[in-house]
């Protein structure tokens, strides 16, 4: 192991915790001050907010499946007052303020949070693909990107990417879908309904031994051996960053339609699953710019594979794997089995993250079962993470903030496409932990 690991190993505290796989609330040194050393800023954000507003007629005509949101990809915030009852039960701890879920279990295309980033980057790639190879203007109506004509010029491209399953699949579905020869490799804890849907939409899928990194390596060498395959980044893209960005955006008018406050008496936390980190990393950026200071981004992250917080922790953020303390990264959280985090995850969110914390496997599957019970709302292990670390959170910050007047958003990452049997799956398995 590089001496200098070995040295922000030793001198931080927690990685003993970490090695013995205890759950944990690390809250962030850093947090709130000033970094004149940002790649990106507000701008940023609404050049990305542009892109999907013209690529809006296209996704209506491409995916009937938007047409009713013209083409807009969003999911909705809800309120979840028979889950708050549960959870407390469960917890026996009644807690404070009021809890939601946003749920980007919903989401079209894909049924994800990666239908943002991952959808993101194909467009921005057939975009420039269009108005390099073909007359696209900014002006036209981009429906037209659907048709034969173009179809045969993006089929000259390809496009490759590394994933567990999820970033996959937003990539996989919506890269065909444009007419992009299109190649996912995946990881070996990758599930398989996961490789079979991006077979049937004519994506070659590659499956290795390795994990989520090494898949992402095995795409980015494709990618340096062919000039005209476009690879897809998942540790290091501020395309795939900018675009889970965009949700800040459209939260914020969904607080403002659901008269939800946010202000120092009212703050807002959001718990959201972190494998490599850049999905929540990219909503996290997107809250502190559009919405403020006060709310606030909480990452949840399996106690056997807690890379961001690990990496953040000591420091050396992508330079380190929790493989390099001995952990042995195993988790039913597929989305989340990540051993190495994001190149940008820490380095942007040195400021801008409130806190890690991790849980046990046991407790996500509980909490599915517990929402599924409550609310009749279905979704995958990874995607109840934030249930699983909202107590700890509390308790870790309770002295910092007014929970009485506090708003809780867990942000649920995917699940509806998720197969009837393996949710039932799912389902039982938390059930019988529950009884």
């Amino acid at each position: 192991m590089d001496s200098n690991i070995a040295a922000k190993i030793a001198a931080t505290p927690i990685v003993d915790q970490l090695k013995d796989y205890q759950p944990l609330f690390w809250k962030n040194p850093n947090y709130g001050q000033a970094d004149s050393d940002l790649p990106f800023s507000k701008e940023y954000i609404f050049d990305a907010v542009a892109r999907w507003e013209r690529f809006a007629p296209y996704l209506a005509v491409a995916f009937p499946e938007t047409k009713a949101m013209h083409g807009i990809i969003e999911s909705p915030l809800t309120p979840i007052e028979h889950m708050q009852k549960a959870w407390s039960q469960y917890n026996n701890y009644n807690l404070p303020g009021t809890l939601y879920i946003k749920q980007d279990n919903a989401l079209p295309i894909s049924g994800s949070i990666k239908s943002r980033g991952g959808i993101y980057e194909v467009l921005k790639f057939a975009e420039k693909v269009a108005m390099t190879d073909g007359d696209l203007t900014y002006m036209d109506d981009y429906s037209v990107l659907a048709t034969p004509r173009y179809q045969k010029i993006f089929s000259k491209y390809g496009i490759t990417a590394g994933s567990t399953g999820n970033l996959g699949l937003s990539i996989g579905i919506a890269a065909a879908t444009f007419g992009f020869k299109t190649t996912i490799h995946m990881s070996h804890d990758a599930r398989t309904w996961k490789k079979e849907k991006l077979r049937a939409n004519g994506v070659q899928v590659i499956e290795h031994d390795g994990d989520c990194n090494f898949a992402v390596a095995q795409a980015r060498q494709q990618a340096s051996n062919d000039p005209y395959t476009y690879f897809i980044d998942d540790e290091g893209s501020k395309d795939l960053f900018l675009g889970y960005a965009v949700a800040a955006v459209r939260l914020q008018k969904q607080l403002v339609q659901q008269h939800i406050r946010v202000d120092q008496d009212h703050p807002i936390f959001v718990y959201l699953p972190a494998g490599v980190g850049g999905s929540p990393g990219g909503v996290t950026f997107g809250l502190k710019e559009i919405i403020g200071s006060d709310i606030h981004g909480i990452f949840a992250e399996p106690t056997h594979i807690p890379s961001v917080t690990l990496g953040m922790a000591t420091g050396l953020n992508h330079d380190i794997s929790v493989y390099d303390i001995g952990i042995d990264g195993n988790t039913q959280a597929d989305g989340l089995a990540v051993s190495r985090p994001s190149v940008l995850a820490g380095r942007i969110m040195k400021t801008f993250l409130r806190g890690c914390a991790t849980f046990n496997d046991s407790e996500i599957l509980k909490y599915v079962a517990l929402l599924a019970d409550s609310e009749n709302i279905k979704i995958e292990p990874s995607a109840a993470a934030g249930f699983a670390i909202i107590k700890e959170t509390v308790s870790a910050l309770q002295d910092d903030y007014n929970f009485a007047n506090a708003t809780h958003i867990v942000w649920s990452t995917g699940g509806n496409m998720v197969p009837v049997a393996d949710m039932q799956k799912f389902y039982q398995m938390g059930k019988e932990l529950l009884n």
